[in-house]
């Protein structure tokens, strides 16, 4: 069961792509890539030698990329790498790169590893280089994944005050899953290998949070849309009804079972909070006062704690 409601559209990603010229590019040495995590791939390391392992005479290999095995050539965002199979100081050489669509190399004859990463999906694929020219093509098995969330009823949530997180969606023996992306933008475009990922959509900063699991199908953009059961708030300390706020306040905010899980100072305190009951703390002056409430679903409150004798604590009470 998902944690919140999750409406899923499923429309081709192919609509998304452009047409775009072939690129060419020649084998060189490249520096500071060395973190680049790829499938199946350890690690690489840039040539040492002065010599390229490209040749102008040798075999011209043509590689193009598909996001599933019947589907048409990726025209754009595509980066290429080419390695040496073979690791030096346990690293892999690698020899050239290409961003683009379909790019041509010009490599001396043997064999290599190819890596095309398009966003966050990738593909790995041994080819050999002989001295007739030939072409490659991998399937890179991805989808496109585009995020967003509403309040009840289908309010829009500001932009600002969303995020998403991507997750693997198999967890650890610990229950820890990997994090893929974090702080994707809403209704961005995130491209992923087809499979199942756990996602966390955040709204402001404190526990308006909900968890899904989705599905991302190879060729097509999966929409998603999550729905918020929380409320922006704002609580100032007034001397009376419909005071001014009282400067330099210290809040502490509490959940319906007393843990605290947010602390602010000022004038006003304004959050974000998921469904249910609360309990504010006001301090100023060395004088503390509290008021329980309750946030209702997409209802925005300004809450009033007023600064009166009856209102208040005992100051060692309310540092327990």
């Amino acid at each position: 069961m998902f944690e919140g409601t999750v409406r899923l559209f499923l429309v081709w990603l192919g609509a998304l792509l452009f047409m775009a010229p072939v690129s060419f590019a020649m084998a060189q040495n490249v520096d500071g890539v060395s973190d680049l995590k790829l499938p199946g791939i350890s690690s690489y390391a840039t040539p040492k030698g002065e010599t390229s392992l490209a040749l102008s005479g040798g075999g011209a290999i043509t590689l193009s990329a598909q996001l599933t095995d019947k589907g048409s050539d990726i025209t754009r965002g595509i980066v290429w790498r080419v390695f040496k199979p073979e690791a030096v100081n346990g690293k892999l050489p690698m020899v050239a790169s290409s961003h683009g669509g379909t790019a041509v190399f010009q490599l001396e004859p043997g064999s290599y590893l190819v890596h095309a990463s398009y966003g966050r999906a990738g593909a790995t694929k041994r080819i050999t280089v002989g001295k007739d020219a030939k072409r490659e093509s991998l399937v890179l098995d991805a989808g496109g994944l585009k995020l967003d969330a509403v309040l009840s009823g289908g309010v829009r949530i500001p932009p600002k005050k969303l995020r998403f997180s991507i997750y693997e969606g198999t967890a650890e023996a610990n229950g820890d899953r990997a994090l893929i992306i974090p702080d994707v933008e809403p209704n961005s475009v995130v491209r992923l290998n087809a499979g199942i990922y756990h996602v966390v959509s955040t709204y402001g900063a404190v526990n308006a949070v909900i968890r899904s699991d989705i599905r991302v199908e190879a060729g097509k953009l999966t929409e998603a849309t999550v729905e918020h059961h929380a409320a922006e708030i704002t609580m100032k300390l007034v001397r009376e009804t419909g005071g001014e706020a009282i400067a330099d306040t210290s809040w502490s905010l509490l959940n319906e079972s007393g843990d605290p899980i947010k602390e602010t100072v000022g004038a006003f305190a304004s959050m974000v909070l998921a469904e249910g009951d609360y309990t504010i703390i006001a301090k100023n002056r060395d004088r503390i006062y509290q008021k329980d409430f309750t946030v209702v679903a997409g209802q925005n409150q300004e809450i009033e704690v007023l600064a009166t004798e009856a209102a208040a604590m005992d100051p060692e009470e309310g540092a327990d």
